[in-house]
């Protein structure tokens, strides 16, 4: 299934590409054995402009109009009987409408809770003990990370200050990707160890 949604948006893409000023055929109907991409390409080759700039006056921003183009596409190729849908522009346009509703909701949250003094009490307000015991976890956690066997610590040291991922790790420490997991584990867990023995 996931194959056929990717090969027919895939498709849709590359349609998209090839004709973007090319008008329709007039006679382009949908025969009546047209499979499902079939009738998603039709529909895409005739509406996407038209759809785009519905999208883009509801949610101001042409980026988040072909995002959510896209996603009401991939939802119009994931049903199960697109013939039930007898109207498949219409159940486009509202599946999309409803998705830019969506997408505008989720944007107004960010903002308020961006904008919300909630944890403001929580902001970082440095007072000397803080700072002592910030001092003092990073001093206890250097030791604990001198103390770890070479290979644990190199592979915490890439892993946690140098960001890298297990693949990187075992190919800078010239190991197999298991045996990074491994010790960047064991690293791990002897931190936690000293950390939980200290407190």
């Amino acid at each position: 299934m996931r194959l056929r949604l990717w090969e027919a948006t895939h498709g849709i893409w590359q349609i998209m590409a090839e004709e973007q000023n090319q008008e329709p055929e007039a006679d382009d109907a949908p025969a009546p054995g047209d499979t499902r991409a079939g009738l998603v390409q039709k529909l895409f080759r005739e509406h996407n402009e038209s759809l785009l700039r519905f999208l883009t006056t509801r949610l101001r921003s042409p980026q988040d109009a072909h995002e959510v183009a896209q996603e009401a596409y991939v939802r119009l190729l994931s049903l199960d009987e697109p013939h039930a849908v007898s109207y498949l522009r219409a159940f486009l346009f509202k599946t999309a409408a409803n998705l830019a509703v969506d997408r505008l909701r989720r944007n107004e949250v960010r903002v308020r809770a961006a904008d919300s003094t909630l944890f403001a009490e929580f902001a970082d307000a440095r007072t000397p003990e803080r700072r002592v015991a910030g001092v003092q976890a990073v001093e206890r956690l250097g030791r604990l990370v001198a103390a770890m066997p070479a290979s644990c610590r190199r592979a915490f040291v890439l892993s946690r200050i140098h960001g890298m991922g297990t693949a990187e790790i075992a190919q800078a420490m010239k190991v197999s990707e298991r045996a990074a997991r491994m010790y960047v584990l064991r690293a791990l867990l002897y931190c936690r160890a000293g950390l939980d023995e200290e407190v």
